[in-house]
């Protein structure tokens, strides 16, 4: 008969050797100035070491905090906002299922990647999607998205503010939520990329739920997000008669943490501190100030890398500033470029989803001067390694011109 001692040593699978993380990074810090995750502020990062009760008194004061903040950088009064233990993904998700179930008439209205994921989360939930296909660099004509309205009679319209994925801005939301209200459809929003870098309106623009990540433009850390319902959402959220298939994302349930202090599951207690902080400095800042700060930076940016010699993804009228897609030149990969500057220049840019480009984040610590100095330098550096001739003192001093400047 087995002993207890003999069962405490029945060990099946042999104990793995594995390298500390010293071992694994790099001795010099990368500097992230890819699509996200962006560097983080150093109050965040404090926080996000802090781990206190889920269900305390101190823990109700930080939720009704990161509530009234996010309130301001959403532009909304609706008491409806909650946090997302997830990525800008989980948010997304979050939203659609809500909103969307058997049967519910759905408008993507599709110029990327990552519109095309809200499509695709409509189908899973057994929504009618149809979608209106915008061709690559581009963005949809009103005159477009208002047959599409008419045609599909859709209840929800959604729509990314920036594509990230292609760079492309859809600077007309303001009008398409219009033309979706009137039509009487909810209007979801992608913020992941936008929220605080540039200016989005939900109360006065008449959107209904919008999403947005914390590593990006808030500065927070990767997978703890923000939504924002408007009440007319709510209302939907609430008199749905089928439960939603997903528990953790259900936000009627998530309502009895973020709103009534009980428990829905054990909250990721250092990510919404790393959130509270976050915010809070977004509120220091003013988000005037922010947007202004963002376009400044963004646009110096752009010179810099035009004036190099390389050209710019996106057309000038469409042209997401909070990512900078650049054309990568004949004979190189995205993958050459970004291991390049990488491993020799310790600077982090991002590919994409199989586009012929590199990009160059300009999102909450991103936009700092110096920060830009060292990525252009090192992306001319990086085409010079390359063998692809550029202007690297143009590139630098165009730079420098539009940051003094401030144009």
């Amino acid at each position: 008969m087995p002993t207890s001692s003999s069962k405490l040593t029945s060990v099946v699978v042999p104990c793995p050797v594995v390298e500390s993380l010293d071992a694994i990074l790099p001795e010099e810090p990368l500097l992230m100035m890819g699509a996200g995750p962006v560097p983080i502020p150093a109050a965040v990062a404090k926080a996000n070491t802090i781990v206190i009760n889920h269900l305390g008194a101190t823990m109700v004061k930080v939720i009704s905090q990161v509530k009234t903040m996010a309130r301001y950088v959403f532009q909304t009064h609706s008491k409806w906002v909650l946090g997302v233990a997830g990525p800008g993904s989980a948010a997304m998700e979050m939203a659609i299922s809500n909103l969307a179930w058997e049967g519910t008439r759905m408008l993507s209205i599709k110029n990327g990647f990552f519109s095309g994921r809200m499509a695709e989360m409509g189908r899973r939930v057994g929504a009618r999607v149809s979608t209106l296909e915008v061709a690559d660099r581009s963005v949809a004509s009103l005159d477009e998205i208002a047959e599409a309205i008419r045609r599909e009679r859709p209840e929800i319209v959604t729509v990314v503010q920036g594509e990230t994925s292609n760079t492309v801005w859809n600077y007309q939301l303001k009008d398409i939520a219009a033309l979706a209200k009137a039509a009487g459809a909810l209007v979801i929003v992608d913020a992941v990329c936008t929220l605080s870098t540039m200016p989005l309106a939900m109360d006065a623009w008449g959107i209904d739920a919008v999403i947005t990540g914390g590593q990006k433009g808030l500065s927070s850390i990767p997978g703890v997000s923000l939504i924002a319902f408007s009440d007319a959402a709510w209302e939907r959220v609430k008199g749905r008669t089928a439960p939603n298939a997903h528990w953790c994302l259900d936000a009627s349930l998530a309502e009895n943490f973020w709103h009534n202090a009980g428990y829905h599951y054990t909250a990721p207690v250092s990510g919404v501190l790393a959130l509270h902080e976050a915010l809070r400095l977004v509120c220091a800042e003013t988000l005037e100030k922010r947007f202004a700060r963002h376009q400044k930076c963004s646009v110096a940016l752009q010179d810099g890398v035009t004036a190099l010699g390389l050209q710019l993804y996106a057309p000038k009228e469409c042209r997401l500033n909070s990512v900078v897609g650049i054309e990568v030149p004949p004979g190189l990969s995205p993958g050459d470029v970004c291991a390049h500057i990488s491993r020799q220049h310790q600077v982090e840019i991002s590919g994409s989803f199989g586009l012929p480009i590199v990009r160059i984040g300009q999102m909450g610590e991103q936009c700092r001067e110096h920060n830009l100095f060292r990525t252009v330098h090192a992306l001319g550096r990086t085409m010079v390694d390359l063998a692809v001739k550029v202007d690297l003192p143009a590139g630098v001093a165009a730079l420098e011109r539009a940051l003094s400047e401030g144009k």
